[in-house]
């Protein structure tokens, strides 16, 4: 179906109309070979509660925005491409349900579906897009993802330390190894991690140990992050 829809204008109106959704706010999409798969609104566990977000998958990248007005307006435009992406389900667990985490080297993060058949075909619809972009490109899926930041609302103190409860001043911060939230003190330290950026990020205490500690080893190949 896919192939059939490449250079169809149907499939060209569609991608225009996404573009004019976002506006100036995002990127150009109408690129030689690629179609709109599919569209719809899923929740995306944001940092500091769950929120609706609408999500575009095309053929090659996955792209969602916030909602300004259904179906008319959205900004904060993200592409994320698909051969960088893996999926994984999520066990139902309390109002949290019909979920998956979408995982990249560079980010990852949880979504949900209405309804579990919604889940299963956006999963399956995912899945097929990276399968046929990664077996036409020859390239192997990534095997370094980065981790899924932990919900503010999940923890009142530190999960390093267990003792430093947060306030307004004692702000909450993330590891971007482990994605745990912790205090200040508790990551204070920052390293490269290769997949996410060049530059050094926030990580706890005891991923910078696991970090310095593989640095020293001599077999180590990997750089700054053996992120596993």
């Amino acid at each position: 179906m896919v192939d059939r829809l490449v250079n169809s204008e149907a499939n060209a109106r569609r991608i225009a109309m996404v573009e004019s959704c976002f506006g100036t706010s995002g990127q150009p999409l109408n690129e030689q070979g690629r179609v709109l798969v599919g569209e719809g609104v899923l929740t995306k566990m944001c940092r500091k509660k769950p929120k609706p977000r609408q999500f575009f998958l095309f053929n090659d990248i996955l792209v969602y925005g916030n909602i300004v007005l259904n179906k008319k307006k959205y900004n904060k435009q993200h592409l994320i491409p698909l051969e960088e992406v893996q999926l994984s389900s999520l066990e139902d667990d309390g109002q949290f349900r019909n979920g998956w985490l979408i995982k990249t080297p560079t980010k990852s993060f949880a979504v949900y579906a209405a309804t579990a058949t919604e889940k299963s075909e956006w999963m399956a619809h995912i899945n097929k897009c990276v399968s046929d972009l990664l077996r036409k490109s020859g390239k192997k899926a990534a095997e370094n993802h980065a981790a899924v930041w932990v919900p503010d609302s999940d923890t009142n103190i530190c999960m390093h330390c267990k003792k430093s409860q947060f306030t307004l001043i004692n702000r909450r911060h993330h590891c971007r190894k482990c994605g745990k939230v912790v205090c200040g003190p508790c990551s204070s330290k920052k390293v490269i991690l290769q997949h996410q950026s060049s530059k050094p990020l926030r990580v706890c205490l005891s991923c910078h140990d696991e970090i310095s500690s593989a640095q020293t080893q001599p077999n180590d190949s990997s750089g700054n992050l053996s992120n596993s």
